[in-house]
């Protein structure tokens, strides 16, 4: 080996042995790449080295330029072996972090609990579904026609300032009871017309006893023969199956604009009375509405509030505590408690 070579040689080993101490010096990526690019950038010191490639006898080339890249991979291999050994000890410590002690005793899940309406609202429909009503569901967010007009109450009807709704834009509003599906039913299913229609209602009033958000279940039944006897024995039949057999059940006349004539319902508990429930027998204007012939068939529509029937089931004195999510309140009425 010329003595050209041999000098190349021992300058590229001194490369290799600076390139080693410092990639056994880092510990970071950031670091190591810059390590890297003091050798193998286009600035590095392999840079001087290849310029003096140019003023070797021709001959000595290919064994230079040999000797030039064999030092580059080795270099390359150091700083691919620091790269791995980053990369190891940043996983080791995420594991370490991680790590989960398997002789720890678990966490036990607390058991879950049917909400106090949600438990209420079941057994409702359960009762009904017995009696040969059908659910049905509907949009919250109504139309004023579904939602008003359909059930006799157009636009300057009184009713309208009893119920303190929440307008959304155009005729758009939310829902403030569950009769639009009683009409929606209606127009969509001849006679006999027998469904329950559960859901949330929205209204702008708020204290113990009021929600902006609460549930009704209102029941609707419609065919050719159905009477005011019909009412009063469905209606005392659930209400005696729901709070007991010797529960005394009374009707009170009543108004409401969608049914004619108008009763409230009464349950017997202890010395006194509690109203659960409104009803009627529908309106032949509410009939006609939906195409019916009220000389034809007629029917009966109750609809009774589901949260307040739960503070009642359960002695609850704020409805607010229905709604807040409160686990210590929630937990109650978890089985077993």
């Amino acid at each position: 080996m010329s003595d050209a070579l041999a000098a190349l040689r021992a300058r590229l080993d001194d490369l290799r042995e600076q390139a080693r101490s410092v990639a056994a010096g880092v510990d970071r990526d950031a670091d190591l790449n810059e390590g890297k690019a003091r050798f193998l950038g286009r600035k590095g010191a392999f840079g001087p080295v290849m310029r003096e490639l140019g003023s070797l006898d021709r001959a000595q080339r290919p064994a230079a330029g040999a000797l030039i890249n064999e030092a580059k991979q080795a270099i390359e291999a150091v700083f691919a072996e620091a790269r791995a050994r980053i990369e190891q000890k940043a996983l080791d410590a995420a594991l370490e972090a991680g790590r989960i002690d398997v002789t720890l005793p678990g966490r036990r899940s607390a058991p879950g609990a049917t909400h106090p309406v949600q438990a209420v609202l079941d057994e409702l429909v359960d009762l009904l579904v017995e009696l040969g009503f059908a659910l049905a569901d509907g949009p919250e967010v109504e139309t004023e026609h579904y939602n008003f007009d359909q059930l006799n109450m157009p636009a300057s009807h009184p009713a309208r300032d009893m119920q303190d709704t929440f307008y959304l834009q155009g005729d758009l509003l939310l829902r403030t009871q569950t009769s639009p599906v009683q009409i929606r039913a209606m127009e969509d299913t001849k006679p006999p017309v027998r469904i329950i229609a559960p859901g949330k209602v929205f209204r702008c009033d708020a204290d113990v006893t009021h929600s902006p958000t609460f549930h009704q279940i209102e029941g609707l039944w419609v065919d050719t023969d159905v009477t005011m006897a019909d009412l009063k024995g469905v209606l005392s039949y659930f209400l005696r199956r729901l709070f007991g057999a010797d529960r005394g059940v009374r009707f009170r006349p009543s108004f409401f604009p969608f049914t004619e004539p108008s009763v409230e319902v009464d349950v017997e508990f202890g010395d006194g009375w509690m109203e659960v429930l409104g009803a009627g027998m529908v309106h032949p204007r509410v009939l006609r509405n939906v195409g019916f012939d009220p000389t034809a068939v007629q029917g009966f529509a109750f609809g009774l509030g589901v949260d307040r029937l739960a503070m009642v089931r359960y002695g609850i004195t704020d409805i607010r505590y229905l709604f807040e999510n409160d686990q210590r309140f929630l937990t109650q009425f978890a089985r077993g408690r």
